[in-house]
């Protein structure tokens, strides 16, 4: 595994606004201590290691944190917000990281956008939300009503940004023109995107998001592990996840073999950089895009956190991108 070295993260926009962000943040649905339909895909992490995690990952360079109301029905959010106390208190200087949430809108209509803001915050102990997202298009109200929503918020001072998650790049461009309306700008779409999950590359969301400087946040940027390679070296692996893990990350035979070149062009690689394939998978996610893309892994062991921010500490050249970015095209066809 790579050295740390904190100085060599550099941060970048987050689309048009004032954020700076470390390439990668630190994904917190894996914080839902078990609860819930969504947190149940997670076993429950106790205190101890979700504090290590979150001290690894923030003095090892990420500056942000993206967890959701619907990650165990705000769980994740308190026990985030519990170990930043933890941290503030031992006098740690990275205690601070900017944070992202999402508002979750099935069944809802744009007034529990303002409803359940405090709720948010409270579950945050008390903490600014720096970027405040719609987890997913599909409510009981218009993209317009949410914006609208939203905005209040903005001028309100209860949040800082706007982003969204899982927005096509129709639904994108009108949540970013209806923004404009107020002053503001879409700041974000946080999408699944991975070297074996290129959708967003062909329904016209990237393209989008480059022409109208809105960030992409990509979820699952490792494939739930798959990119990591553990499961093509060590199928037994798979046998001890979880049913819905295994359906949701496509971990089956035919998968391991169509992706396998993949994974032997990430090896090859991280025996040169010294790194683990799902570092140099990382990489390739923060930079082959320019400064567009950002990926929010999650961390459920310290050692992924250290993975993590090995993969800010280096650069594939312009050539193994681009051979990386062939091998995945190959694969996902």
């Amino acid at each position: 595994m790579m050295e740390q070295n904190l100085t060599t993260v550099k941060l970048r926009p987050l689309g048009q606004s004032s954020l700076s962000v470390s390439p990668l943040g630190l994904g917190c649905w894996q914080f839902s201590r078990g609860k819930g339909l969504v947190g149940s895909y997670w076993s429950n992490l106790n205190e101890g290691d979700i504090l290590e995690i979150v001290r690894v990952s923030l003095e090892g360079g990420m500056n942000w944190v993206d967890t959701a109301e619907v990650y165990g029905g705000g769980k994740s959010e308190e026990a985030l917000a519990q170990v930043l106390d933890e941290l503030r208190q031992e006098g740690s200087p990275q205690a601070a990281p900017l944070i992202a949430t999402k508002w979750w809108p099935l069944f809802r209509t744009a007034g529990s956008i303002t409803s359940t803001i405090e709720e948010r915050i409270g579950c945050l102990g008390g903490r600014t939300i720096d970027l405040y997202q719609i987890h997913q298009p599909f409510s009981l109200s218009t993209i317009a009503q949410e914006m609208k929503a939203m905005a209040g918020l903005v001028k309100a001072g209860k949040i800082r940004y706007v982003g969204v998650s899982n927005y096509s790049a129709k639904q994108m461009v009108a949540a970013h023109r209806l923004l404009q309306q107020d002053g503001l700008t879409l700041v974000s779409n946080q999408v699944k995107y991975n070297l074996l999950d290129r959708a967003i590359d062909r329904n016209g969301i990237l393209e989008a998001a480059k022409e109208h400087g809105i960030s992409i946040i990509a979820y699952s940027p490792l494939q739930q592990g798959l990119l990591t390679g553990r499961f093509h070296h060590d199928p037994a692996q798979i046998q001890a996840l979880t049913r819905s893990r295994r359906l949701m990350s496509g971990l089956n035979e035919k998968s391991l073999a169509r992706s396998r070149p993949l994974i032997e062009a990430l090896d090859a690689l991280g025996r040169k950089y010294n790194a683990t394939s799902g570092q140099i998978a990382l990489n390739w996610l923060i930079h082959y895009h320019g400064d567009t893309v950002v990926a929010i892994p999650g961390a459920s062991k310290v050692r992924h956190a250290e993975e993590n921010i090995g993969a800010m500490t280096f650069q594939l050249t312009a050539d193994e991108l681009e051979q990386l970015n062939e091998a995945s095209w190959a694969a996902v066809k």
